[in-house]
């Protein structure tokens, strides 16, 4: 199996784990304030069956980019994890092809990741405005991946969804991973309704894939009724062929293990058919990152 989407780190390297904490999305973290190397990846995942990874980009200072992917392929070197990397290039300046040509020079980036999402709630808020999808600077810088061979990792909330199918429209060359099967953040039914309309739009787009992941951000806790749901509907809207499980880890470890999480999806996707469990926790994620 495949976990698709994970951290490393160096607490010293992130801004966001430095100083005074401040509220965050997953809520407090005080407990992720700290180094969280790849032998505690390893240790976390020890007989689980996870025998490879996806490193996804950790929020390093941005002008650090290209660092955060040799530090981690350097740890790849040593260790053999992760076998591929997400890194961050941003995507709003005037040409992101300089800082593609560093990462490509990291021979395990496959993609890159710029969060684009942005909520009227500050504290769920990343981006800078709501509208980055539509911005034709960064949809030509994202069309640029192609010539790279790399993905775009999307990150967006409901809202936003409709702007993110036309992003992915616009770049047909490119293979768009929707971020934790797009963040349902309001599971009110008037919420839910929004985010399934959303994930329609974006599953109708045959360049976009997504993660079964991170399904603990907005309750805080490890829910299998919750995950069961979440993967149903996805797998319902984008077929297990373009469905891959993440484990978010460390973020996830803020409320639950490593086992606990992964037996609520092998548990949720246990109704599936062989085909759409081994396209769930392998077949996409190495077709994909190219693993």
């Amino acid at each position: 199996m495949i976990d698709a989407h994970h951290h490393i780190w160096r607490q010293t390297d992130l801004p966001w784990l430095l100083g005074v904490e401040r509220p965050r999305i997953f809520g407090e973290y005080a407990a992720i304030r700290r180094d969280y190397l790849v032998e505690e990846f390893l240790s976390e995942i020890d007989s689980t069956g996870i025998n490879k990874s996806v490193y996804i980009q950790a929020n390093w200072a941005p002008n650090w980019a290209a660092d955060e992917a040799a530090w981690v392929q350097a740890t790849a070197d040593r260790t053999g994890w992760p076998h591929a990397i997400v890194a961050f290039a941003d995507v709003t300046v005037a040409d992101v092809r300089p800082a593609l040509d560093k990462l490509a020079r990291v021979s395990l980036v496959r993609g890159i990741r710029h969060q684009l999402h942005w909520h009227e709630n500050p504290l769920y808020r990343f981006a800078s405005r709501p509208d980055l999808c539509t911005d034709p600077k960064v949809m030509s810088n994202i069309a640029r991946l192609a010539d790279y061979g790399f993905s775009f990792d999307l990150q967006v909330f409901a809202s936003q969804m409709e702007g993110a199918a036309g992003l992915a429209r616009g770049c047909p060359d490119v293979t768009f991973v929707l971020q934790h099967a797009g963040m349902l953040e309001d599971t009110s039914p008037e919420g839910r309704a929004a985010w399934k309309e959303g994930m329609k739009l974006l599953a109708s787009c045959p360049n976009i894939a997504t993660k079964l992941s991170a399904f603990g951000t907005f309750i805080h806790r490890n829910d299998p009724a919750f995950i069961a749901d979440m993967v149903a509907t996805t797998v319902r809207l984008f077929g297990a062929n373009r469905c891959m499980f993440g484990s978010n880890f460390p973020i996830e470890r803020l409320w639950t293990t490593y086992g606990e999480l992964l037996s609520a999806f092998l548990e949720a996707a246990s109704g599936l058919s062989k085909k759409a469990r081994s396209a769930i926790f392998n077949d996409t994620a190495a077709r994909l990152y190219r693993l």
